[in-house]
């Protein structure tokens, strides 16, 4: 049973990326429509306004937009963990209350970046968040992007707390999960950040995964997740194999450059970043042409 019985996160969650239009304002519209497409594929989750959607570029009153339209068209079909994260405490505390009230059903709040806190302030950090707060959190260590790493012993120290409910783990660690496992027990959610790492990381007692490819590929990530679900790993590499060079494209270049080249490939948005992210080189859409081909999605 989850910490919140009523909170179930598993499976594809996709981090959605943020569209603009060609004068690089947010598109609801677009954006609607993609939320529509995850949950007509099969999705089980979506995080609006994390490290794919752009968040650092975007404006405070831009991304509680963004939350808010991600619950409105969701209508609570599939659980909306709303990215809130900051390296400023007060940015972060200010996003979390937001996504709180606009209905959404977790934050997943990074480890401050570029601050190179201590476990110690990292711990004061989150519990101060949760302190000031009412909705779940689920923390995201990616510190290959903050450089602050979330040790297992700080996980462990963090999951005492009760609205503390899982953690994002992008350190493409697999033996993270184990330890996070043993240090938290089984009730503790743990998702992996890394699609290319997501079958073992379910080997290892994640329930899912936090994804990227998923933009591109909603369907087939699903059917990948429900597949190792039922521990069906046979079937679960047949789409391993056939997803995982488009996994490696999606990082080809810094994301989410490759994901909004092969949207606007499929049609579904502009290829529009906001700087200093730029639009996938020449070099990298041949990449990703050949793994969508090779995925069968062109």
């Amino acid at each position: 049973m989850l910490k919140n019985a009523s909170l179930s996160v598993r499976g594809s969650v996709t981090a959605l990326i943020t569209p603009f239009d060609k004068s690089g304002a947010f598109d609801e519209k677009t954006f609607t429509r993609l939320i529509e497409r995850q949950i007509e594929a099969g999705s089980h989750g979506l995080v609006p306004v994390g490290t794919t959607g752009e968040s650092p570029v975007l404006d405070c009153e831009t991304h509680i937009r963004a939350i808010r339209v991600t619950v409105e068209a969701a209508r609570g079909k599939i659980p909306v963990i709303a990215g809130t994260g900051a390296n400023s405490f007060d940015e972060a505390l200010t996003l979390t209350l937001a996504a709180q009230e606009a209905g959404a059903d977790a934050a997943l709040i990074v480890a401050p970046y570029y601050n190179k806190p201590s476990q110690a302030g990292m711990i004061a950090h989150f519990k101060a968040l949760h302190d000031a707060t009412d909705i779940p959190i689920i923390l995201y260590n990616v510190p290959g992007r903050t450089v602050a790493d979330l040790l297992p012993e700080t996980v462990a120290e963090l999951a005492k707390l009760p609205r503390i409910i899982g953690i994002k783990d992008a350190t493409g660690k697999i033996e993270r999960i184990s330890a996070q496992r043993a240090l938290c027990g089984e009730d503790f959610i743990i998702l992996s950040g890394e699609d290319g790492c997501a079958l073992a990381a379910v080997a290892h007692g994640a329930v899912g995964c936090i994804s990227v490819t998923a933009n591109v590929a909603p369907r087939l990530c699903a059917e990948f997740q429900d597949a190792l679900g039922k521990s069906d790993f046979k079937k679960a590499l047949a789409y391993q194999d056939m997803l995982f060079p488009l996994h490696e494209a999606m990082f080809c270049e810094p994301s989410p450059a490759p994901a909004k080249f092969a949207l606007s490939r499929l049609g579904l948005c502009e290829n529009v970043l906001r700087l200093p992210l730029v639009p996938a080189t020449e070099k990298a859409e041949k990449q990703i042409l050949a793994a969508m081909k090779h995925a069968g999605l062109i």
